[in-house]
């Protein structure tokens, strides 16, 4: 995985987590829900990264 793709892949997790958190604490489950898909997609894109590098040796 570059290095590129894990500080990508980490700021998406991060900036999910503060819309996940925003949402929580203002009772909009809309952008909670949102901040949780943020992350999962960044886990999916992480665990694609993961796979090419176990291919790539």
């Amino acid at each position: 995985m570059s290095g590129t793709d894990k500080i990508q892949n980490a700021a998406q997790k991060a900036a999910g987590k503060a819309k996940e958190a925003a949402g929580r604490a203002t009772g909009d489950p809309s952008l909670e829900a949102e901040g949780h898909t943020d992350q999962q997609s960044a886990s999916v894109k992480q665990a694609g990264e993961h796979v090419k590098d176990v291919f790539k040796h």
